[in-house]
């Protein structure tokens, strides 16, 4: 009996030592993966070489008629199967100094941040710190909303309302610092002390909104013990050799400090950072045309996230709009039958204007950055259509989908 027991207990002991050993080979495995090489330099700089002397002519004369005719002012790049065809940076990065645009200039991304916050948050689902289905009071126990939940937050079904209204509400009938940053910390003390009537329940409808993706921001925090801007730079940006993409929040720098300023659509005056440019993972990343193709590059070849948390985040959480368009986990979609697959975002915030697009079949980055807001990128259907894509402008198809003004930057 006993030397039954010793050898049970035996055989057990050594399988519990072989399952450790093997999920710490796997762990091992996956933090070498991340580990940057000189060969990926040496790849990195080969894909962003681009002779301009070589760029597409048609996209050329496309880019030159969106300034000239709608007024596009900013950076763009298409890229296609690892080439890019065409990149040029147009106008001015600060109208009132004359300051021009370079194509390695730094724009604030906006809520094109989401898809990095996504990313990084299904990165820590996949190492086990949190998961899909932990609800925000696990991290925050004075958060004063029931049943929200990290899956929720990603896919915009949260309910809650828009704290960037709420806060600046208070800040101006309070008459508090309006330059100086707030942290997500604090946004999300504000919300648990005042307990702001929220949009609709929670899982009701998708109501896209940044206070999903600040309080993802505030949980990064939380469970990480790092600041987003350490988290962001250690396991996305670096990984990635992102090496002009940063947070800038105005918790952290008093003056942000690149030289790309945000502009109203007349030009009229450039738009000052305030304390709502504290709070980051809705928005707060900046970076250039150049880093987005990377990202993409990283994204694709696994290097930040397995191919089961890509496909997730991938897949439309929410009823689609017009037919198509549907939003997954940090990013927005296309999606049809016998259609490309493309995933994209879109971005709007003090002065800046932009679209991320990429058509995951046809292996095409079209990126847009803009610090002037007019509405010159809602003119890109003949690009889509040179490539054969499909047009990523929801006014281009019909179909049931979400009420107006529910689906907003």
């Amino acid at each position: 009996m006993n030397f039954r027991y010793i050898c049970s207990a035996l055989a057990l002991s050594a399988t519990l030592l072989t399952a450790c050993s093997g999920k710490k080979a796997e762990e091992k495995k996956a933090a070498e993966k991340k580990i940057r090489t000189k060969e990926d330099d040496k790849a990195d700089s080969l894909l962003l070489v681009y002779n301009p002397q070589k760029g597409d002519k048609w996209i050329a004369d496309f880019v030159d008629n969106l300034h000239k005719k709608y007024g596009f002012n900013g950076n763009m790049l298409v890229a296609k199967d690892g080439k890019i065809l065409y990149e040029k940076a147009i106008g001015w990065a600060d109208y009132l100094h004359r300051d021009s645009l370079t194509i390695n200039s730094e724009f604030e991304l906006a809520s094109i941040t989401k898809t990095f916050t996504g990313t990084a948050i299904m990165q820590l689902v996949e190492a086990g710190k949190l998961s899909l289905n932990d609800n925000v009071k696990k991290f925050f126990p004075n958060f004063p909303y029931e049943d929200i939940t990290v899956k929720l937050l990603l896919s915009h079904r949260s309910g809650m309302m828009n704290y960037v209204y709420f806060i600046d509400d208070i800040w101006r009938k309070e008459k508090r610092n309006m330059k100086k940053g707030v942290t997500n910390q604090e946004v999300m003390d504000v919300i648990a002390e005042r307990k702001p009537n929220p949009y609709t329940k929670p899982d009701n409808r998708f109501h896209y909104n940044n206070s999903n993706f600040m309080v993802l921001g505030a949980i990064i925090e939380k469970v990480t013990g790092q600041r987003y801007s350490q988290y962001m730079m250690e396991h996305v940006f670096k990984p990635a050799g992102l090496k002009h993409t940063h947070v800038y929040s105005t918790t952290e720098y008093e003056k942000i400090p690149v030289d790309v300023v945000g502009h109203d659509r007349t030009w009229r005056y450039s738009v000052a950072q305030n304390f709502l440019d504290g709070p980051v993972g809705d928005k707060g990343i900046y970076s250039t045309v150049h880093d987005l193709v990377l990202f993409d590059k990283y994204l694709k070849n696994g290097r930040l996230l397995t191919q089961k948390s890509l496909d997730s985040a991938y897949t439309g959480h929410n009823k689609p709009v017009n037919g198509h368009f549907n939003y997954g986990y940090g990013w927005r979609m296309f999606d049809g039958e016998k259609m490309d697959k493309v995933v994209y975002h879109t971005g709007w915030w003090h002065g800046f204007r932009h679209i991320y697009v990429r058509d995951l079949n046809k292996n095409i980055v079209i990126v847009f950055l803009g610090n002037l807001t007019n509405g010159s990128l809602m003119h890109l259907d003949d690009l889509y259509k040179h490539f054969d894509m499909p047009i990523i402008r929801k006014g281009a198809y019909h179909g049931n989908g979400s009420l107006p003004g529910s689906d907003e930057d």
